[in-house]
This record gives C-alpha cells, structure tokens and sequence, in this order.
C-alpha cells in the first residue's frame, strides 16, 4: 500500500474507513454463470467503510476461461425412522412393517402422511 499522508490517514480515520493491504493473495476468480474471470499477479487492497467491506484489484495478468464444474455426488441424507413409528404406521394402515418402514421414508419421516399414503393406495 502506498504511503498516505497523515491529514490522509486522520480524514479516512474520521469517515471509518480502514484499508489493509493484501499481500499474500496470488489469484483472483470472479465466477459467473458463463465465463470465469481470472487475474493473476494483481495488487488487493480490503477497505471497511462503516462496516462494509470492499475490494479494490489493481493491475494483473487477466484471463478468461468457461466455468470449471465439478461432478459431486448429491447423497441424499439417511431418515433414521424409529421402530416405535414404523410399528404405529403399520397398524394403523393395516400394512406390513416392511410397507410402512417404505412409506414413512416416502413420506419424509411423517406419520400421518404415511398413514395417508398408504390408506389411499
């Protein structure tokens, strides 16, 4: 960062604005929908102004390329059913454990829509 002037630093002090240096960044992506922005080598410069934090890039070698889309599997979270309401489920729609243990997950958890599910089948 550039030496600033002591009425600089006392008036910036004044409006609530702090500036910090960032040297140890080496890469910058702006990620949109269609293209990715990439800048290498720039000067970034964090500045908080009455509690809003901004970002000033200067210079760099700038470079444009598509997104990078990363295959993650999506992993469905396990519903741990109790026995207590599998067992309800099931006497209640007059189905087998097996059967309401089905509904239930089919229903997210829900006891009643469950029972619903299963009655109206």
């Amino acid at each position: 960062m550039a030496k600033m002037d002591r009425r600089t630093r006392r008036m910036m002090k004044q409006m609530g604005m702090k500036m910090n240096e960032l040297g140890d960044i080496k890469r910058i992506i702006l990620q949109g929908d269609t293209r990715e922005i990439v800048i290498e080598g720039a000067n970034v410069t964090a500045m908080n102004v009455q509690g809003q934090k901004m970002y000033n890039i200067v210079g760099g070698k700038e470079t444009e390329r598509k997104p990078q889309t990363e295959d993650v599997p999506v992993v469905e979270p396990v519903l741990e059913i109790p026995e207590a309401d599998i067992l309800l489920v099931s006497q209640q729609a007059n189905v087998s454990m097996e059967k309401a243990k089905v509904a239930l997950e089919d229903a997210g958890g829900d006891l009643a829509q469950a029972i619903i599910m299963l009655q109206t089948r």
